[in-house]
């Protein structure tokens, strides 16, 4: 058996500084030492064997962001058990649809969750085990579910080491993390003990963290943002994380930046200790704002998935970077921008049957060759495998290879700094012209004050490619179309410019802020299929006038050229 693992690894952190903050629940003040939490998750191992589980079974965790969590699932892998970690959010057929991906033995559940479970109960396994932990006023609810009460169970559990040898290696699964579903049901992507080291690993030494730093983490445990960002430096490389003292180091992705410049400002904003700022999605437009505003010395950007092999970090802080990939040792790590369809997304060939590298300047998608024997280039997919298999292509880099393809769109300037454009499918093309949703959500949220944009393209039957339309959150009903026309225009290439606008009270999100656009898109611009205002550009007139059933008529029709 090969020792090196998660469990093996944090042992050792303990021994070096047992009564060190390890996790620290601003919103309880709950504060848990290094020690305190390797004893309670040696109570969930000993839980986990007494319940018959064994190496490779998985329990499904679905429970809020809570020092809890962190024992759960660093106590089953202790005993080669692997989590599911699975949005607290979600519900019903989402919910349903996430357990059966996982089929787990057992569910443990936070009682303010309970009726969430009690909504799918009929439709889940009968012999997966129910857990609940957590305060629960409705004892009647929790046994119409059949669940054990897992609180006592882990107060009788030992606190020293379980009696384990764990057989699971470097390389071998640690839990499972579902992706956030924006273009489709959740997938079960697969963790390895190495991948979370790595990404530990990567963070500490490339963004000047220090062994003493506090990471701020606002992020649901649930995602690998808040669980590998701050959770697995805090496990490997001695460092606390405050869930839920500003001080040293923060979490973010990029809305939540655009969340803040959009508050009042506060003389208190400007007492911290901040020293750097880590996550991904900070888009150019909003990077120097929050710089200045905020007084962050260093920005950490990053490109990366939960499963992708092409992870990119800007370690110099050059503004709008996503990351850095040398063009004088393009082999160093086998990363590329490649040519696509524009609709369909599908990789371009030559003549020799491979893929098209892009050139600087030129958007791409992003792919990384697969090494399964380099913990840096191994691709280790979902649980399920048509959804691994549709993620790898074939003779991309040379005849015969597999790549893992990240369906995002990039670009690369001559210096080799990547810059993120799109997600795939997002882009649009409109009058001849490439849109990108990213960058007009971009342009379009900061000429209103920051509020939130969602930009996507519409088919307009008989109308050659997407017509651009933006869903603008404007619950105070403050927007202004004329107004908003003007500044577009002086900001905006003609052919960027919405066609149509809808403004609604909010936008759909996951639960790291990414916005949901699968219903907008269904929607498109029909007003009888949503209450809100839809607006369409009348060229001839030069401004939004709202749009009628009767117009939206004319326009599907040909009658209204747009």
């Amino acid at each position: 058996c090969n020792h090196s693992s998660i469990p093996s690894l944090f042992s050792a952190v303990v021994a070096l500084q047992p009564h060190k903050p390890a996790l620290i629940d601003e919103a309880t003040g709950e504060v848990w030492s290094f020690k305190d939490l390797q004893e309670r998750s040696h109570a969930v191992a000993h839980w986990a064997l007494q319940q018959g589980l064994v190496e490779g079974d998985v329990v499904a965790l679905y429970l809020g962001s809570c020092p809890m969590l962190v024992s759960l699932w660093l106590g089953l892998a202790m005993v080669g058990v692997e989590a599911a970690l699975i949005n607290h959010n979600l519900r019903q057929s989402s919910l349903l649809h996430c357990v059966a991906v996982a089929q787990p033995r057992a569910m443990v559940y936070g009682a303010e969750l309970t009726r969430a479970v009690l909504e799918v109960k009929a439709s889940l396994e009968p012999s997966m085990g129910l857990f609940c932990t957590g305060l629960q006023e409705d004892q009647r609810a929790r046994s119409s579910l059949g669940a054990d009460h897992l609180d006592p169970m882990l107060a009788c559990s030992p606190t020293a080491a379980p009696p384990y040898t764990l057989c699971k290696g470097f390389n071998d699964r640690l839990f499972l993390i579902y992706t956030s579903g924006t273009t489709g049901m959740p997938k079960a992507a697969i963790v390895v003990h190495s991948r979370y080291y790595r990404i530990a690993a990567f963070g500490f030494h490339s963004f000047g963290l220090r062994g003493d730093d506090v990471i701020y983490n606002c992020l649901p445990l649930y995602h690998s943002a808040g669980r590998h960002g701050a959770l697995s430096r805090s496990n490997s490389t001695k460092q606390s994380s405050v869930l839920s003292c500003l001080k040293y180091a923060i979490q973010y992705i990029g809305e939540i930046c655009r969340y803040l410049l959009a508050q009042e400002v506060r003389p208190s904003e400007a007492k911290h200790q901040v020293r750097v700022a880590i996550g991904n999605g900070l888009r150019p437009t909003v990077w120097e704002k929050f710089v200045k505003r905020f007084r962050i010395r260093r920005v950490g950007e990053f490109y990366g998935a939960t499963e992708c092999n092409c992870s990119l970090i800007n370690i110099d802080g050059k503004v709008g970077a996503c990351g850095f990939s040398s063009r004088i040792l393009p082999n160093f790590y086998p990363i590329r921008l490649v040519r696509v369809q524009e609709d369909s997304m599908e990789l371009i060939r030559n003549a020799q049957g491979l893929c098209v590298r892009c050139t600087p300047g030129e958007p791409g998608v992003l792919v990384g060759r697969i090494d399964q024997t380099d913990p840096l280039r191994r691709f280790d997919g979902y649980v399920d495998s048509e959804s691994t298999a549709h993620k790898i292509a074939h003779s991309v880099f040379t005849a015969g290879d597999s790549a893992y393809v990240s369906g995002d769109m990039l670009v690369m300037d001559e210096l080799g700094y990547m810059y993120f454009t799109d997600r795939g499918g997002d882009t649009f093309r409109w009058r001849g012209e490439n849109v990108s949703a990213t960058e007009l959500e971009g342009v379009l949220s900061g000429l209103l004050g920051q509020v939130g944009v969602a930009v996507y393209g519409v088919a307009v039957p008989g109308v050659e490619g997407k017509a651009g339309m933006a869903a603008i959150a404007d619950a105070d009903r403050q927007v202004d179309v004329g107004n908003f026309l003007r500044a577009a225009e002086k900001a905006l290439p003609s052919y960027a410019l919405p066609v149509f606008l809808r403004l609604t009270s909010t936008l759909d999100t996951t639960g790291t802020f990414k916005i949901l656009k699968m219903r907008l898109r269904q929607e498109g611009f029909d007003p009888g299929l949503s209450t809100d205002p839809i607006f369409y550009l009348n060229s001839r007139a030069g401004c939004y006038e709202a749009l009628s059933p009767r117009r939206y008529c004319d326009i599907t029709a040909g009658r209204e050229r747009l």
